[in-house]
């Protein structure tokens, strides 16, 4: 088991790097929120990973669950402000 854990956690640590870089340069705002809501879940498997599971609920609940839907209710106000 521990022997897995040391690839995925590199795995997942140049993942969310990855996905930070495509959150920063994305052209589409959509395609900013879902890789800033990749990053946060990546981060809650690698803090289970680290034996931290209460850390990682909490991240995977309100880093990318809550997060993520706020982003996208307020990308979807401001289409509607912007269309009246």
């Amino acid at each position: 088991m521990s022997a897995l854990v040391l690839p995925m956690s590199l795995f997942l640590a140049i993942a969310m790097i990855g996905m930070a870089a495509v959150a920063l340069f994305a052209a589409g705002r959509v395609t900013a929120v879902l890789a800033a809501g990749l990053v946060s879940l990546f981060a809650s498997v690698l803090f289970l990973l680290m034996f931290a599971p209460d850390v990682a609920m909490t991240e995977a609940a309100i880093g990318s669950g809550l997060t993520t839907f706020l982003f996208f209710f307020v990308l979807g106000r401001m289409r509607r402000e912007r269309r009246s």
